[in-house]
């Protein structure tokens, strides 16, 4: 009988971030056959001045891809939210220039969140409407907002805490969390079916989405730091069934990757 094979999944990380390294690990656990390695790129701050924006820019992002090549990962995601604020197609050209760069496939949890948005919806409403949990600052979140909207996603109800330094986001608490999701689940009341996203990887939401589950049954929780290992792992062709003690995302199988 062969090996299983080993599958490495490389994350790229904002720098300040503190939050999403543990989680993505934790979540990996149960995978015998799956590692993640890191790569990071600076960033500390979450607004829309020219500096926080700059941060984003491809090349850095590129040169800590590259760093990934070299641990012959077989798929690169950018466990990050960025594209919220820069525009969808921003992780669109990412992940072109990653995969011309490193020969590697990458994604990134925006991808992964819309990827789980059209799987949720196929079979109903053509048009995807969730709910949105995150940090950040009004001038960020309103930007957020219609950025899907342009997209075709609707944010029907929302929470955010006008905050805007990276680091500190990861000492939200899970009780503050979970305020923010109660507030956002009760404005979602009559949708007929309720997806909330905790958007941003530096929160240490993952882990609480089986809790928010069994409190509001239906509910469907689609956090960042897991919408893109979902994603890495369907692009790799793995059965993510054993993780769905992280939330209903894992529940089944998605639609594999084109090769």
């Amino acid at each position: 009988m062969s090996a299983e094979k080993l599958v490495r999944l490389g994350v790229l990380v904002p720098s300040s971030n503190t939050a999403l390294e543990p989680l993505t690990s934790a979540i990996l656990s149960t995978l015998n056959n799956v590692s993640a390695h890191f790569s990071r790129f600076e960033v500390t701050e979450i607004s829309l001045s020219e500096q926080a924006l700059s941060q984003f820019d491809n090349s850095k992002i590129i040169e800590a891809a590259k760093l990934l090549q070299h641990a012959h990962v077989d798929v690169i995601g950018w466990s990050g939210t960025s594209s919220g604020w820069l525009g969808l197609e921003a992780d669109d050209r990412l992940c072109k220039r990653i995969e011309e760069a490193t020969g590697v496939k990458a994604t990134t949890s925006v991808i992964g969140l819309c990827n789980i948005l059209q799987e949720v919806m196929k079979d109903g409403d053509s048009k995807a409407r969730f709910g949105l949990v995150t940090p950040y600052l009004d001038e960020v979140q309103k930007k957020v907002v219609e950025t899907f909207g342009k997209a075709g996603y609707e944010v029907v109800a929302e929470s955010h805490l006008n905050g805007k330094v990276n680091v500190e986001f990861a000492d939200i608490t899970e009780e503050e969390l979970d305020e923010q999701v109660a507030e956002v689940v009760e404005k979602m009341e009559d949708e007929p079916v309720r997806i909330v996203s905790t958007f941003c990887t530096n929160l240490r939401a993952a882990q609480r989405a089986s809790y928010w589950e069994n409190k509001y049954p239906g509910l469907i929780v689609a956090d960042t730091v897991a919408t893109v290992i979902w994603d890495m792992l369907r692009i790799a062709g793995l059965d993510i069934t054993n993780l769905r003690g992280w939330g209903s995302i894992f529940s089944k199988s998605p639609t594999k990757a084109e090769s």
